[in-house]
């Protein structure tokens, strides 16, 4: 037996994206609430059209019987001081205390370029142990602040931005406290040219949010090969949802039932819902999670 316990939830993105709004930003947010509830989701993570206020968020969120999963930060400690980021995550941050969520899914958008006109080759990065030294002092001193408000941090590694391929996760993680958490992205780190059953093998102990992203490795190629820009990439189809790509969740899920990882398991997935339709997608993605989750565990494959 192990500690293992999770709750499975969804990001917005299944039916809105906030980046490109052409993405479903006609859907109204209550079709999102509403259609994820019905498939079985218990929990969202925040959009843009989420309340910002805690007793109205908590109020909505209850209609539909979610709980409030984690929200994005979009941080800028490649730029500023632990201090300047602790005064601008403030309201954020009581949002998501107040509302119920216990980590802080953090994205470092300075110089980053996900949203860009840029190939993703592009995309900014530490030269130096001095200059990763510097970002991690500052990442572990806001993260503290945060768990001191009960808000772990999730760090996000994202494409586009300076964390983005295992070894920037294996700096970060080797420069920075337990107060600092990872969020394992399972789409983003094999877009990165990752293994994302290694990411997690490597930093179990880290890791406090799981990002469930699939893959379709051959639009992947064609980002590559074409310079695609990342929001290019997603338009493109490079992301879908679990059971729907090449990502193994059937080991990812393993691994951590065998860890005894308690947390979220978030289906998030940039699709164009014209393409990929909302609900369709986001019950292939809950089926194919709840059935790995609910399997019986199987041996460990360490003797």
């Amino acid at each position: 037996m192990t500690d293992f316990e999770v709750r499975i939830g969804i990001n917005p993105l299944s039916w809105m994206n906030d980046d490109l709004p052409s993405l479903g930003g006609e859907t109204p947010l209550d079709v999102a609430l509403g259609e994820g509830r019905a498939i079985g989701y218990t929990g969202f993570e925040l959009g843009n059209k989420f309340p910002r206020e805690p007793q109205a968020l908590k109020a909505l969120l209850a209609q539909y019987d979610l709980a409030l999963v984690s929200g994005w930060y979009s941080g800028r400690l490649a730029q500023r001081s632990a201090e300047e980021e602790i005064d601008a995550v403030g309201p954020h941050l009581e949002l998501l205390a107040k509302a119920g969520a216990t980590v802080m899914v953090y994205g470092e958008v300075a110089d980053a370029i996900q949203g860009e006109p840029l190939p993703l080759y592009q995309r900014p990065r530490f030269f130096t142990a001095a200059q990763w030294d510097a970002y991690g002092e500052r990442i572990d001193r806001f993260a503290r602040y945060t768990l001191s408000c009960g808000v772990r941090v999730a760090y996000h590694h994202h494409m586009g931005a300076y964390v983005e391929t295992p070894a920037d996760v294996d700096n970060l993680m080797a420069r920075t406290s337990e107060a600092v958490g990872l969020l394992l992205d399972t789409g983003h780190i094999t877009f990165a040219g990752g293994d994302p059953l290694a990411v997690l093998e490597q930093h179990f102990a880290r890791v406090c949010h799981v990002h469930c992203k699939d893959v379709r490795p051959a639009v992947v190629q064609l980002a590559r090969n074409r310079n695609w820009t990342f929001l290019e990439a997603v338009i493109n189809g490079a992301f879908t949802v679990p059971g729907d790509g090449a990502v193994d969740f059937a080991a990812i899920v393993d691994r951590l039932k065998h860890g005894g990882y308690r947390g979220w398991l978030v289906v998030e997935a940039e699709q164009d819902p014209i393409v990929a339709p909302s609900f369709e997608y986001a019950q292939k993605g809950y089926r194919t999670l709840r059935s790995l989750v609910d399997a019986p565990l199987a041996p460990c494959p360490i003797s």
